[in-house]
């Protein structure tokens, strides 16, 4: 349980606060609570439309922080208590969002609506109450990096300025308007320039946070299972469902891209310091990734099935890859960047936050937690009779 005794980054004791968490039901949402609840005295009110990965923290009412979180069933755009919540919290922690990129070009106009539209009002009560607000970005708003439009014998290529991005520094480059996949970026990072202009012109006590891969147990969901069977999660989650199912793992365009990979319980970590750092954390957009676990997604996929194969002691398939193309995959106006590796001086000098965790053991949890929490439930559906 809570230390009495907490202080924050600068020696000053962290007092209890209420905390209103928007997508408190999801992959980072519940692990967040758990953080908060089981090491922290604050209070939660979780607002979700879905509580199935918070249950375990919701009953049974005997529960040690039983009387510090409040779960609240509602969608943000169209329930009229959520100002109210808002009103009742010392901080809102903005975390909803449609996020996967098959959604960026079947679903455009639900992408843009979810990420710019109804976050409107939880920026605005924010700053009409004086309620401090740490909102949920995305690496995608950096787009493409400079160093992809050079010639691909460029020299160039290797200088990090080229490809590093920063967060007061960077450029924002994306595809053409043909290309939807771009559709949630630009959402994401026009909410970005609201946020920033409120607290410039009203004074809003703001953080925003670009989530570089964020990887764990509970991540995503695993279609036809803990979610729709036509839907087409994030790429861990692709490759994780294809290693259930013992199918191959399809490689986009070759698996050229590259990303770097942090794990969730080490991201938490700095989400809880700009929770408990207010002098340290508003006014300041943070990258929260990690940089040393950078990989192309092909290698992604073979890291995958080697561990995989470890935690389960099922043998890999003799073709355990399959290459596709972008519009096979994910349809027309799909688009991609090359490489995304994020600079983390802003957030280590404000915070003194490093990410800890390998890519192989963080995959390693992953996958065990998958392996257990699914395998059966993937064995039942594959063995049902088709109907003819």
């Amino acid at each position: 349980m809570a230390s009495a005794a907490r202080v924050d980054l600068d020696g000053n004791p962290i007092k209890p606060i209420t905390i209103c968490m928007i997508g408190a039901g999801g992959f980072i949402g519940s692990h967040l609570c758990e953080k908060l609840l089981s090491e922290t005295p604050h209070k939660v009110l979780a607002l979700d439309v879905y509580n199935d990965k918070i249950k375990h923290l919701l009953e049974p009412d005997t529960l040690p922080w039983a009387g510090r979180i409040q779960f609240h069933r509602l969608n943000i755009k169209q329930d009229s208590r959520l100002e109210g919540l808002i009103k009742m919290a010392d901080l809102t922690i903005n975390l909803a969002a449609i996020c996967t990129p098959a959604d960026y070009n079947t679903r455009p106009l639900d992408t843009i609506y979810s990420n710019f539209i109804d976050a409107l009002p939880v920026v605005k009560y924010c700053s009409e109450n004086n309620k401090r607000l740490i909102h949920f970005s995305t690496c995608e708003v950096y787009g493409k990096t400079i160093g992809s439009f050079l010639p691909k014998d460029s020299p160039l290529r290797k200088d990090p300025e080229y490809y590093v991005l920063k967060e007061d520094e960077s450029p924002c480059i994306f595809g053409p308007i043909e290309k939807q996949r771009w559709s949630y970026a630009c959402a994401k990072q026009l909410i970005e320039r609201l946020i920033y202009a409120e607290g410039a012109e009203n004074g809003l006590e703001f953080t925003i946070v670009r989530p570089f891969n964020w990887i764990g147990p509970r991540m995503d969901f695993i279609p036809g299972i803990d979610g729709p069977s036509e839907g087409v999660p994030r790429v861990l989650a692709c490759f994780s469902n294809c290693l259930l199912r013992g199918e191959p793992l399809k490689l986009v365009d070759g698996g050229q891209s590259q990303r770097t990979f942090v794990y969730i319980k080490d991201a938490i970590e700095a989400v809880l310091l700009m929770i408990e750092n207010p002098a340290r954390a508003n006014g300041h957009i943070f990258n929260v990734g990690n940089p040393n676990n950078e990989v192309t997604v092909r290698q992604l996929a073979e890291i995958m099935i080697q561990v995989y194969s470890n935690v389960s002691g099922e043998p890999s398939l003799e073709k355990p890859t399959i290459d596709v193309s972008s519009k096979e995959f994910y349809g027309e106006g799909y688009d991609d960047s090359d490489k995304r590796i994020p600079d983390m001086t802003i957030i280590n000098k404000q915070l003194g936050w490093n990410p800890k965790t390998s890519l192989w053991d963080l995959l390693e949890s992953t996958l065990t937690y998958q392996h257990r929490t699914y395998a059966e439930a993937i064995k039942k559906v594959l063995a049902k009779p088709v109907a003819s």
